[in-house]
């Protein structure tokens, strides 16, 4: 694979990411049986996006820069 193919491979996880829910968003109410699962994918997500020296909670504000609050730090 070469490193244009996972870079565009990196941009579509990070485009998908953006669209998951929070963690912190998950429960029991809105997902029913499948929240630890749903759980499980969200930190999956997270930790491929750290793996690969990216921040998960930069994400939203690199693929919606357009709408994103400017950072505080």
């Amino acid at each position: 694979m070469s490193e244009e193919d996972q870079q565009a491979i990196l941009e579509a996880l990070k485009i998908a990411f953006t669209y998951m829910p929070q963690a912190i968003e998950v429960n029991k109410y809105e997902y029913g049986d499948r929240y630890q699962l749903v759980l499980q994918h969200v930190e999956t997500v997270r930790e491929t996006l750290l793996i690969n020296g990216i921040d998960p909670d930069e994400v939203d504000g690199e693929v919606n820069g357009d709408i994103a609050p400017n950072s505080s730090y």
